[in-house]
C-alpha cells in the first residue's frame, strides 16, 4: 500500500445513499436540502435506476464534487439500487435518502450524534405541506431498546420504520448488503430487523425530514389484500432468520457490537 496515499486520502465521514427513478420533478429540492448539511468530508452516492426521464440530467447539472452518480444499465428496483449505493459508499456512517423528500435542518448532526452509541438510528418525519401522516404511530425514543417489542411491531405493522429516516454504522454494511435475493421491497424493515436483532437501534422522537406524499411513492398508500399481507409477513420472518445468521459474522454477538 502506498503510505503517502494512505495519509493524504481524505476520510469520508457520512455517505448519503440515494436511489433515483423518474425523479426529475423533485430531485433538485431534495439534493439542495441534503448538500446544505454535508461537510467537505461527506459524500452523496446516487444510483439512478435507468430513469426514462431527465433525472440524470438534473443531477449532473449540480456541480458539486461530493456527488457520486452511478447509472444502472437496466432497471433493477429500488432495493437493489439502495444496496448498490451502500456498497459503493465509503463513509463511516451510511444514511438512506429518498429522491423526493426534504431534509430538515440539523438532521445530519442529530442522527450522527445517535450513531455514536447505536449501530442504527431511525427518526420520525412530517409530511411536506402539513398533510396527514400515514396511520401508524410515531417512533418513540423510549422504545429504542425494546428490541423484542420492536420486532413484533414490525411483524404486525405498527413500527414506523421508513428508510428515508434511517442511518447506520459501516460495521453493519456486511449484514445489510447484499440483501437476500427474495427481498423485493421494504429494505428499511430489513435494516430495522438487523438493528433490533443486534440490540443496537435508537429511535428519535424528532422529525428529521419532510416526506412528500404522492402517487409515485414506493411505499403503498392504501390497504393491501390479505394474501399480499400474509406473503409479506412470511418474508419478514425469513428476514429475521437471515439477520440472526448474518450478525455473528460481524465480530460479536447481537447486542455487543463495537
Amino acid at each position: 500500500m502506498n503510505k503517502r496515499n494512505e495519509h493524504t486520502t481524505p476520510r469520508i465521514r457520512a455517505s448519503v445513499c440515494m436511489a433515483t427513478y423518474k425523479g426529475a420533478l423533485y430531485i433538485g429540492e431534495q439534493l439542495d436540502s441534503i448538500l446544505a448539511q454535508l461537510g467537505d468530508d461527506d459524500e452523496l452516492v446516487i444510483v439512478d435506476d435507468a430513469s426514462p426521464d431527465d433525472t440524470v440530467q438534473k443531477i449532473m447539472a449540480i456541480d458539486d464534487p461530493r456527488i457520486r452518480l452511478i447509472q444502472a444499465g437496466t432497471n433493477q428496483g429500488y432495493v437493489r439500487s439502495f444496496q448498490q449505493a451502500a456498497l459503493a459508499s465509503r463513509g463511516e456512517f451510511i444514511f438512506l435518502a429518498d429522491q423526493d423528500d426534504v431534509w430538515i435542518e440539523g438532521r445530519l448532526e442529530r442522527m450522527l450524534s445517535s450513531l455514536q452509541s447505536s449501530a442504527v438510528v431511525a427518526s420520525n418525519f412530517d409530511v411536506l405541506g402539513g398533510g396527514p401522516r400515514p396511520a401508524i404511530p410515531r417512533l418513540r425514543s423510549a422504545d429504542g431498546r425494546r428490541s423484542i417489542a420492536n420486532l413484533f411491531g414490525i411483524l404486525v405493522g405498527y413500527r414506523a420504520y421508513y428508510g428515508c429516516g434511517m442511518a447506520f454504522r459501516r460495521e453493519l454494511l456486511g449484514a445489510f448488503a447484499p440483501a437476500p435475493s427474495y427481498l423485493r421491497e421494504s429494505h428499511d424493515l430489513w435494516l430495522a430487523i438487523i438493528g433490533n436483532m443486534a440490540g443496537s437501534i435508537a429511535h428519535l422522537d424528532d422529525s428529521t425530514l419532510l416526506r412528500r406524499i404522492h402517487d409515485e411513492n414506493a411505499t403503498p398508500r392504501g390497504w393491501r389484500s390479505l394474501a399480499t399481507i400474509f406473503a409479506a409477513r412470511v418474508v419478514l420472518v425469513r428476514l429475521m432468520v437471515d439477520a440472526r445468521r448474518r450478525l455473528p459474522s460481524l465480530g460479536g454477538p447481537p447486542g455487543q457490537l463495537s
